[in-house]
């Protein structure tokens, strides 16, 4: 009878042990797809497509579902976990030290994909990444003479934990700095700049560099190249954080491997460019923006993350406060007119206006929305590409929309004369229009319209609401501490009417959990002006934007700066991030 090892129990209804499964077993294979469907991470259709995929390939049932983008790859970890009884894997379970480090061989334990993570009582915890190839547990199970308890950490979180560890990146990632060919490359050889940009070493850097900013929950990677170096930076929350710095050599290498990704002209290095990439990236399909641009030391190049994954097309998870949000569904429900949303680069209109459209979206409801680019498909919603180098721009596909009987018609961003005054047409024939704006504040919005050209009383009878918004990072729940200077916040605060709920005015202090940077995610702050009889006579007596909001706030509407030091005063955000977002003190 075979012996089992200590670190696992033989598997028996009911039993609270690990599991011990054989990777490649049919049994294996089974009973996790029906774990999967019970547990509704995948249906019988995507289970269809993974087994048959499993099959012609020869690969492991579990790594096909990743690289079909069917399950993401921390879910699946969390699935597998759960299924053969193993706990995750916690940012708090690494140890300060690496132990037994004079007993277990780093080059081992590496190329196995495991981490020891203490060694207590004569128990070794170990966390694997592969919790079906228990044949290196076994080994050192038996070489140190430990039982082995398992954790199971995914691919993204053992890297990160090996890199905080032992203080490198894997095996082969890092062999692109030493490549003499890739230092040597010239900008002008594009042969062997194609050769060199599709070589293992610069294709796994460039990997590596997309991976971590995935893991980072980056919404931008800035590649920016000078004469000594080439900086690599990832925005996070809102902000630009330092990632590595490349030898400069690279430069080139770099930036032909990412046009190759986008496809564009690696010949072409004097104009801008722009492209798309869509990759699997940890069993999540995730698309990237690219935009070259040649500087003095070559191309600058960042790349926007569109992460499907990570995008909440919820108002109340986007952080709007309730009365905002019920203001905003009321003008919504206008059968036409005009809801504008402004604000600048990044600040989160797209996903705002994908939200309406997500929940106005029926049967009995035409959609069409006019983009550049589409950011993310919307099911139920016919969604148009503009491509301005062969004529389709802004005001064309407008036109050509009108003729197809809509609905409701989104417009990616009024940035001309020609494209308001269609939108402003389409809205005065029965059609609700949503569209963006680049402005400081809602008020703001009317006299950019009035700017443009637009007639005021147009802007007038056809504009139902302007939401102006802006982002500002959450505090980490985990590190958050109380505000030293919450005394003076407190009184100069007190007046106002969210004063009456229990104060926990807090600031950013750093932990594991946010990378040290104390800010965890973002959330919305908002201001939302409706227009009343008030405000349209003040828009045709051509009022300026004090006057407009100063009449809103009358009405009722809460500013953005007042909005943010709700969130404040709830613990939500830093009184910091609110005077940095919305440039008051």
């Amino acid at each position: 009878m075979e012996t089992l090892p200590r670190h696992v129990e033989q598997d028996t209804d009911g039993g609270s042990g690990p599991r011990r499964v054989e990777a490649n077993s049919p049994h294996f294979a089974e009973a996790f797809s029906e774990f999967l469907l019970r547990e509704k991470a995948i249906d019988e259709l995507a289970l269809q497509r993974s087994q048959r995929a499993a099959r012609q390939s020869g690969e492991r049932f579990d790594r096909v579902l990743t690289k079909l983008g069917l399950v993401p790859e921390a879910d699946l970890w969390a699935h597998l976990g759960k299924f053969l009884r193993i706990p995750p894997f916690e940012a708090g379970d690494l140890p300060l030290e690496p132990p037994l480090s004079d007993v277990i061989p780093e080059k081992f334990i590496r190329a196995n994909g495991l981490l020891p993570l203490g060694a207590q009582g004569g128990r070794l915890t170990l966390a694997v990444t592969d919790p079906l190839d228990l044949e290196p547990v076994d080994a050192l199970a038996y070489a140190t003479g430990l039982e082995i308890e398992l954790r199971l950490a995914t691919p993204a979180q053992f890297q990160k934990a090996w890199s905080t560890l032992y203080g490198g990146r894997q095996d082969g990632v890092s062999i692109v700095d030493n490549d003499q060919r890739a230092h040597e490359a010239s900008e002008f050889d594009l042969q062997r700049l194609r050769d060199i940009a599709n070589e293992a070493p610069v294709v796994r850097r460039v990997n590596q560099i997309v991976a971590d900013a995935i893991e980072a929950r980056a919404s931008d990677i800035h590649i920016e190249p000078s004469l000594e170096a080439v900086q690599v930076r990832y925005r996070i929350d809102g902000a630009l954080r330092n990632a590595e710095t490349l030898p400069p050599g690279l430069k080139a290498a770099i930036a032909s491997r990412i046009k190759i990704m986008a496809r564009l002209d690696i010949a072409e290095r004097r104009l801008p460019q722009d492209g798309r990439i869509k990759l699997a990236i940890r069993g999540v399909d995730i698309d990237f923006r690219v935009s070259t641009l040649p500087t003095a030391h070559g191309e600058s190049i960042v790349l926007r993350i569109l992460d499907r994954s990570q995008v909440a097309l919820d108002f109340d998870r986007l952080g709007f406060e309730p009365r905002t949000t019920a203001q905003l569904r009321q003008a919504m429900r206008n059968p036409n007119g005009i809801v504008l949303v402004t604000g600048p680069t990044g600040s989160g209109k797209t996903t705002t206006l994908y939200t309406a459209l997500k929940e106005l979206t029926m049967p009995d409801v035409k959609v069409f929305t006019v983009e550049d680019p589409i950011e993310y498909q919307l099911a139920g919603v016919n969604q148009v590409q503009v491509q301005p180098a062969i004529g389709l721009d802004f005001p064309n596909t407008l036109r050509a929309i009108l003729r197809q009987d809509p609905d409701i018609i989104m417009i990616g961003e009024i940035r001309d004369a020609e494209t308001a005054r269609i939108a402003i047409q389409a809205s005065l024939t029965g059609h609700l229009v949503f569209s963006t704006l680049h402005t400081n504040s809602a008020a703001a919005s009317i006299t950019r319209l009035i700017d443009m050209g637009v007639e005021n009383y147009l802007i007038a009878s056809t504009v139902k609401a302007v939401l102006a918004q802006r982002l500002v990072r959450r505090l980490c729940p985990h590190c958050a501490a109380p505000l030293e200077t919450r005394d003076r916040w407190r009184a100069q605060l007190a007046a106002e009417a969210f004063a009456a709920e229990p104060e926990r005015l807090s600031s950013p202090k750093g932990c594991p959990h946010c990378r040290n940077l104390g800010y965890s995610g973002r959330s919305t702050i908002a201001e939302l002006l409706i227009m009343n009889e008030r405000m349209q006579r003040l828009v045709c007596e051509n009022a300026p934007d004090a006057n407009l909001e100063a009449a809103a706030r009358e009405n009722g509407m809460t500013t953005m700066y007042q909005c943010g030091m709700a969130k404040a005063w709830r613990g939500e955000t830093s009184v910091e991030e609110v005077a940095r977002v919305t440039r008051m003190d």
